[in-house]
């Protein structure tokens, strides 16, 4: 129960820099919100998250449960930069879930987060993954695919840190599925 909690208290936190959120928009998840009168409705992560530390959570509803499709023959991988190595907010964080025909990317799913107002999705990158050998994904990476990016200076890093920090992460996180065929998502 109290992981449940923790992770749907995390996602109604809205925070940039929560954990959870990455993960879960990597895993394609949906939140359902139930209202006082029983009625109940889904939405994808990305449009839960409106703004920073907004949701479009109704004053008469609370969310009830995750949904996390699954994905065939998918692996995925979280990675997080910090000050220390566990209990701190994030610099910057990246979460990918790939899957994989043969050698080739059939689908690819990459967040970001700590590093705009509210995580997000590299769709152009996801695009340009698929149908590429996943041993050649990081070769694909190039730095216009996190132009959407906004990150803030802050006591813990400069934007041009974490900027650079995402980029860095998003390759490593890519080199790791591609060695990982072992990691399953969902």
């Amino acid at each position: 129960m109290q992981n449940r909690g923790t992770l749907i208290g995390n996602l109604c936190t809205a925070s940039p820099a929560g954990d959870g959120i990455p993960n879960l928009m990597a895993l394609n998840a949906e939140v359902e919100l139930a209202n006082r009168n029983g009625g109940l409705r889904r939405l994808p992560i990305a449009d839960f998250i409106t703004g920073y530390r907004q949701t479009a959570c109704r004053s008469d509803e609370i969310a009830v449960a995750l949904i996390v499709p699954k994905l065939r023959k998918a692996r995925s991988d979280f990675l997080k930069l910090g000050a220390r190595s566990y209990l701190v907010i994030s610099i910057a964080m990246v979460a990918g879930v790939i899957a994989v025909e043969g050698a080739l990317i059939a689908q690819a799913r990459l967040a970001v987060g700590a590093c705009s107002a509210v995580p997000q999705r590299l769709t152009r990158l996801e695009a340009a993954l698929v149908g590429h050998p996943v041993f050649d994904a990081v070769e694909l990476v190039d730095e216009a695919h996190l132009a959407g990016l906004t990150p803030i200076d802050d006591i813990r890093a400069s934007a041009d840190y974490r900027r650079a920090a995402a980029f860095a992460m998003v390759r490593e996180l890519l080199e790791n599925l591609a060695e990982a065929p072992g990691r399953r998502a969902a």
